[in-house]
């Protein structure tokens, strides 16, 4: 994991010192945190963020942590770690059967945590790598950055939100999908979503408008490149997220 996009996790637990000691130490181990304190919480986070992994209290009152991560396992593949309070072994065997990635049992050690939860993300990410997976992306992460697709939000690496235009969101969409590749005019024209009638060189002014939101010094740009007679090339590395749908 990049120091410049650090995993962002979801706690989701009805008990506010449980959730409080998990945030302050992920976030001083350098991990985003969002915390929610039941289900409907968590699926307006899980809308609202790129979350990478989410830490499911097993007992709540209203929808528990089962069925909650039946619903999660149902639509999406994001890893789950379950705690939870009981050591009955049925209730761990049942947990990871429906999917939860692993199990910790209360009290537990936050280094510990913190060490399950490097491992279960470093074993994802390497299991999209092997499997290849293209999946509908939720967003997508560079040097910092991260582009939310649902909410069309771009946060820059100081956590504001930068405003773009529609064409500015599609254009900076289709260079993160396709970081390295040159794209032509044409390609660029198109997902921009701009009439047929728009002149080639409106596009030119578009990405001095996106480079002028995005680059520290839009003169000498590091994130989009002018390939000199082909197009552009967005040169910095991108994680792209799948998407989770509740």
């Amino acid at each position: 994991m990049s120091n410049d996009n650090p995993p962002h996790v979801l706690v989701v637990d009805d008990d506010p010192a449980i959730r409080t000691l998990i945030e302050e130490y992920l976030r001083d181990n350098d991990l985003r945190v969002t915390a929610a304190s039941n289900g409907k919480e968590m699926t307006a986070a899980l809308t609202e963020h790129a979350i990478d992994l989410i830490i499911l209290d097993l007992r709540m009152p209203g929808e528990d942590g089962m069925q909650i991560a039946r619903r999660i396992r149902d639509h999406s593949s994001l890893p789950i770690i379950v705690v939870s309070g009981r050591l009955d072994e049925a209730d761990r065997v049942m947990a990871l059967e429906l999917g939860a990635d692993d199990y910790v049992t209360k009290p537990f050690s936050p280094r510990e945590l913190l060490a399950r939860i490097r491992t279960v993300l470093r074993r994802s990410a390497a299991t999209q790598v092997l499997t290849g997976r293209q999946l509908d992306v939720r967003a997508y992460r560079f040097a910092g950055w991260e582009l939310n697709i649902g909410t069309r939000k771009l946060i820059s690496p100081a956590g504001v939100r930068i405003d773009l235009t529609n064409g500015e969101f599609s254009l900076l969409s289709a260079f993160l999908a396709a970081p390295g590749r040159i794209l032509s005019r044409e390609q660029l024209l198109e997902a921009s979503r701009l009439y047929d009638d728009v002149f080639d060189r409106s596009i030119d002014v578009q990405i001095l408008r996106l480079r002028r939101k995005i680059e520290e010094n839009p003169s000498t740009p590091q994130f989009i490149k002018t390939e000199r007679g082909a197009g552009y090339t967005f040169a910095a590395a991108v994680e792209k997220l799948s998407s989770v749908a509740l």
